[in-house]
């Protein structure tokens, strides 16, 4: 695995998702309690960030249409959308996130 520094942990709020850009993807970096995902930064149903959605019940909401994805398996849990987006391992280290997008945990391939 190749982790990449991503952000710092106290840069995630509590209930939104950061924006960051890895190489050529743009991921969103969420936590929820103690833990930290990493999830793609597109909504599959529409090209829209989901870091501009809210976070709550380890779930990120796409603001534009409300679909809700899971941050643990990027897959969504209502309509419109239907497929899932790719999730990323997460490895916090001092205060530190790294992300590898060269890997993906669920088999997604991000866009």
């Amino acid at each position: 695995m190749t982790f990449e520094r991503a952000c710092a942990l106290d840069e995630v709020p509590a209930d939104q998702a950061l924006a960051v850009t890895l190489g050529r993807f743009d991921v969103a970096v969420a936590r929820d309690g103690d833990e930290v995902f990493a999830i793609e930064n597109t909504c599959s149903h529409a090209e829209v960030a989901l870091s501009e959605g809210e976070v709550a019940n380890c779930q990120i909401e796409c603001w534009l249409h409300g679909s809700m994805f899971d941050l643990r398996s990027g897959k969504p849990t209502n309509l419109p959308a239907t497929e899932p987006v790719a999730t990323f391992p997460v490895d916090v280290r001092d205060g530190v996130v790294y992300v590898d997008t060269e890997t993906t945990l669920n088999g997604v391939t991000p866009a």
